[in-house]
């Protein structure tokens, strides 16, 4: 019986390993923009958490403020990261919901 028990659970975590990497590419190509500055500098990051552009509004560059225009971009792109990651997170949680436990953190999700 056990090694019954232990075929089921391998095939259920194959199973696991196999939704996850399709979410994973999946992930590649869901993408949020996230702005700063009343949408001054826009950025776009996929579910993978990588950069794909930035949008700086020319009135923000013309403005001289080197210091300002590197403060937005860096305020932009952190929270287009942090929306992919809630949204990665959303997508695996839902794959591994059940099967890890509360509290335990795998690297990279």
């Amino acid at each position: 019986m056990l090694k019954g028990g232990m075929q089921g659970m391998l095939k259920q975590i194959q199973k696991m390993q196999q939704d996850m990497e399709k979410a994973q590419n999946e992930l590649a190509n869901k993408v949020v923009t996230e702005e700063s500055g009343g949408g001054m500098v826009k950025a776009t990051v996929n579910g993978k958490k990588e950069l794909i552009s930035i949008a700086i509004d020319n009135e923000v560059l013309s403005s001289g403020d080197k210091e300002m225009v590197e403060d937005l971009i860096v305020a932009a792109v952190n929270k287009a990261l942090t929306t992919a990651g809630k949204m990665a997170e959303e997508e695996l949680g839902s794959i591994t919901k059940g099967m890890i436990p509360p509290g335990f953190n795998i690297p990279g999700f």
